[in-house]
């Protein structure tokens, strides 16, 4: 399957920063810096996402997907944005989002929401016993569906989909009710009992879920 991904971020450093880490994980990004470019970009290829910040010169990101989606262009499309007021969401939901990141952001943090979007549409992710199915968040072992609650479902969806990659402990802070230190160890502990997944700490880097 084809990894192609648009890029319209108009912060250079960023946009870079962001290309590069995607194409580490075999991603192909364009990059563009305005809406004009974008909407050229998008009637000349086919791309399998979107990555729209929504303050960008010429038609804002807003403005771009509502015009992608007339057009019915179906692409999945995930906004980054220093917007962060309920207006501004909720329009980009309402015109076909598939996700929104409030900026700042951890560059990875955009990374674990591109491969869950990715895997949505592949095959089911296997690891030793266990068969998750991204689409629908569902965990089996040994072929026997896994209860889960939402911390855990959480945590079992951030991991499988992102197996190998170091991820920062603020990023599994987001699984939990109230975040904590202490609260993430005893989820993670909790998480681990349930699926006997190696999930490695890397001290003052975060946890990781080693390749099988």
């Amino acid at each position: 399957m084809s990894r192609d991904i648009l890029l319209l971020e108009d912060d250079i450093e960023l946009a870079e920063t962001l290309k590069e880490l995607l194409e580490s994980q075999n991603y192909h990004v364009d990059m563009v810096h305005n809406g004009d470019d974008a909407i050229d970009a998008s009637y000349e290829k086919k791309y399998q996402l979107y990555v729209f910040d929504i303050n960008v010169p010429d038609m804002n990101g807003l403005e771009l997907l509502e015009s992608l989606r007339e057009a019915d262009d179906t692409t999945p499309a995930i906004f980054i944005s220093a917007l962060v007021d309920m207006n501004s969401i909720s329009k980009a939901f309402e015109i076909g989002a598939d996700d929104y990141i409030k900026k700042p952001f951890f560059p990875q943090e955009l990374l674990i929401r591109v491969n869950a979007k990715f895997l949505q549409v592949n095959s089911d992710i296997i690891y030793n016993t266990l068969r998750y199915v991204a689409s629908k968040k569902e965990l089996y072992i040994d072929e026997k569906l896994v209860s889960l609650g939402e911390v855990q479902e959480c945590l079992c969806d951030i991991f499988l989909t992102n197996i190998g990659n170091v991820l920062d402990k603020s990023i599994l802070m987001d699984c939990l009710v109230n975040p904590s230190d202490t609260a993430l160890r005893v989820a993670l502990n909790k998480f681990k009992q349930i699926t006997s997944l190696p999930i490695k700490n890397i001290r003052g880097v975060g946890y990781v879920l080693e390749k099988s």
